[in-house]
């Protein structure tokens, strides 16, 4: 296994020189409390020889009051985890529900405004008649025999016309410019 040691031939024929500057290592004396490091380890002080199945807690807190085991961390940190995405996925839920109920009642709404405008591919609204038409009964009215102004208007909503200047002085009071 070893083989002798013979130097090469060329460095056999170089001579060797101590320089007084290098001092080399002497051999060290051991005191006679020296004791010889155990070739396996001392069973370990965090495991309970009594009871080897509970998990010492080793990791203890800054105050010293509280004390835990890293797999117990572990397993709180992913309990946390697991409680902050069931957090954020019901609350997209209740905001996506929000949305939808909201978008709802808006098209309800249009739908109240304008009936069937949504829910056809034809986009062309027609009123329907109450009564049929004068051209259909045969006989043709003068505006004034038909209907008193006073029944017209009580059926029909009354529109005046918008003067905004008017309704802006009436808001904010007049400027008096003339």
């Amino acid at each position: 296994m070893y083989e002798s040691y013979s130097p090469h031939p060329l460095l056999a024929q170089v001579p060797l020189t101590v320089s007084p500057f290098i001092n080399l290592p002497t051999s060290v004396t051991l005191p006679y409390t020296y004791k010889s490091v155990p070739s396996t380890l001392p069973p370990s002080v965090t495991v309970d020889p009594s009871n080897p199945d509970v998990k010492t807690r080793y990791v203890v807190s800054s105050s010293g009051e509280h004390a835990a085991h890293p797999e117990e961390i572990l397993a709180s940190c992913l309990s946390l985890e697991e409680h902050l995405k069931k957090t954020r996925n019901d609350a997209e839920n209740a905001i996506k529900e929000w949305e939808d109920a909201i978008s709802q009642r808006d098209l309800a709404e249009k739908r109240r405004v304008a009936p069937g405008w949504l829910d056809r591919e034809e986009k062309l609204l027609q009123p329907t008649r109450l009564t049929p038409s004068r051209a259909e009964q045969g006989q043709e009215q003068s505006l004034l025999d038909s209907q008193s102004a006073d029944q017209a208007s009580s059926r029909l909503p009354s529109m005046a016309p918008r003067d905004e200047g008017e309704e802006l002085d009436r808001a904010f009071g007049g400027l008096n410019v003339k």
